[in-house]
């Protein structure tokens, strides 16, 4: 049986809630625990790190916000980018539904 078509949105943005005001705690425990990106990893082992240039530093580099500390622009960084993605699969959902 189907669940109704709005019984996801309530729970589904509480867990999102919970996830973003979470992020400033995943992003220290990442420093305390050492993780570096896979690829960025990849990069300095293989020695291309050195040789990288940056074409373009992204909205938010390293999920931080200029001028903002490290906790708060982990926030801002997370609460940008699953509003942006919210809003693009509600969008697409929208027109596949059409």
């Amino acid at each position: 049986m189907n669940a109704p078509s709005g019984s996801w949105r309530r729970p589904g943005l509480a867990v999102l809630v919970v996830l973003v005001v979470l992020s400033p705690v995943f992003g220290w425990a990442s420093g305390v625990v050492g993780y570096a990106e896979p690829l960025e990893h990849a990069a300095e082992v293989t020695g291309a790190a050195d040789e990288a240039n940056s074409a373009a530093s992204g909205l938010f580099p390293n999920y931080s916000v200029p001028g903002l500390g490290a906790p708060a622009g982990t926030l801002v960084s997370a609460l940008v980018g699953t509003v942006l993605t919210l809003v693009l699969a509600l969008c697409t959902g929208t027109l596949l539904e059409r």
